[in-house]
């Protein structure tokens, strides 16, 4: 019977539409093997996941976690001598959004891949979790994520499809308001379109933004992008 695992905002495991309550020593367990997706030998994930306890005491709460997650008809985590892994047959969400991320990446999407969602548009790991490697795969997938947008909003331009497009590219300039890549493929949209006004706009506010952050410009291919446009023209806001 397939298990659903959610890691994008809460933690949450489901079978057949039904909540599992799982305990959250159990819960980082189950997190912590989803997001290595590898197998991994019990010494490793024992001393991670209760990196203050001694060697022993670590060991016997991997066994209590792991006896918790005993369920009938719910094989949650595969046991291999001294290694440890989580069952094929959980399916796990952030799995599912790094690799739509990376068909957007790779250029050869499926036509389910070219839309919007919650996860790609505003997902975060484990928003309210911060143990170190959490931390790290947190990061990796929204940089992962940032890319993915931004190769979908230059998909759904190409496609004149400028309203969903705008939505990709902020989605991605939310993410990181100061990535200049993102804020291009916004101005990108904005001209294609043909609203020169928003893309002035645009540009005016993240030149002042990096300027007031990094006390830095935007760069040159920002500049040629919104080359000949009245960028200095009188204006009432600057700023959104």
């Amino acid at each position: 019977m397939t298990v659903e695992l959610s890691l994008i905002g809460t933690f949450g495991l489901t079978s057949a539409g039904e909540r599992l309550a799982v305990p959250e020593s159990a819960q980082r367990l189950i997190a912590f093997l989803a997001l290595q997706a590898r197998p991994l030998s019990r010494a490793l994930v024992a001393s991670t996941l209760w990196l203050e306890s001694s060697e022993e005491r670590s060991s016997a709460n991997l066994r209590s976690a792991l006896w918790r997650l005993r369920r009938p008809g719910h094989p949650l985590v595969v046991s291999s001598g001294k290694q440890l892994q989580l069952s094929p047959e959980v399916v796990v969400d952030a799995h599912a959004l790094a690799s739509r991320a990376r068909r957007l990446l790779d250029g050869a999407p499926r036509d389910a891949d070219i839309g919007l969602d919650d996860d790609l548009l505003s997902g975060e790991l484990l928003p309210d979790w911060y143990d170190d490697w959490v931390l790290i795969e947190r990061e990796r997938l929204r940089q992962l994520r940032i890319h993915a947008l931004e190769a979908l909003a230059d998909r759904l331009r190409a496609g004149r499809r400028f309203g969903h497009a705008v939505e990709a590219a902020l989605a991605a300039v939310r993410a990181e308001p100061l990535r200049e890549s993102a804020h291009r493929v916004l101005i990108s949209v904005y001209l294609d379109e043909g609203n020169d006004c928003e893309a002035i706009r645009q540009f005016r506010f993240y030149r002042d933004y990096v300027n007031d952050e990094l006390g830095v410009e935007p760069s040159q291919l920002m500049v040629e992008l919104v080359a000949g446009l009245p960028l200095d023209a009188p204006h009432d806001a600057t700023r959104r």
